[in-house]
């Protein structure tokens, strides 16, 4: 078809019971025409579904719906390499977790821009983190959950995805 797309329309067949009278147009005088609804739908099902779970959602994504799910961000440079653990262990776990390594922002500055991104979790690593393989756990309503070691997050993370919890943040 090269480029095009063609769209399908029906026309249903006229109802068994009380079909509609015949048109005739006002200015002709020719044949009897039977006039024909068509009915198009802009957005199919799946467009209406996602259209809906925004609208409900307000862009605060449930975390097994969420595209960003999880934002790993390292306190210093010199803790990158840790950072770059974290997120390799999360996505092995099946979570979408993205890096905020850029060395010109402040701590403060990329937690604010996780939240303001709308990520579930934000996993803080520090030096004190690197040494006892722990992340400290914030959530995008800026709440501090504590330090916690990073297996036990990967799985409550992924009870969390699995089960469909809706807030996820406050469940954690």
């Amino acid at each position: 078809m090269g480029g095009w797309e063609w769209a399908w329309v029906p026309i249903p067949p006229p109802p068994l019971f009380n079909p509609p009278p015949p048109f005739v147009p006002p200015s002709a005088g020719g044949p009897r025409l039977r006039p024909v609804l068509l009915h198009r739908a802009v957005l199919g099902s799946v467009e209406r579904l996602l259209a809906v779970l925004a609208e409900s959602c307000g862009g605060r994504w449930p975390l097994w719906l969420s595209p960003m799910q999880v934002m790993v961000i390292p306190q210093a440079p010199d803790v990158e390499g840790y950072a770059r653990e974290v997120q390799a262990v999360l996505r092995g776990g099946g979570l979408q977790a993205d890096l905020d390594a850029d060395p010109g922002t402040t701590l403060a500055r990329k937690i604010r821009r996780a939240q303001l991104s709308q990520y579930n979790f934000q996993l803080v690593v520090g030096a004190r983190e690197r040494a006892s393989g722990t992340v400290s756990i914030r959530t995008r309503e800026n709440r501090s959950v504590g330090q916690r070691a990073l297996g036990p997050v990967l799985r409550r993370l992924q009870e969390l995805r699995d089960a469909r919890v809706r807030d996820a943040e406050r469940c954690f």
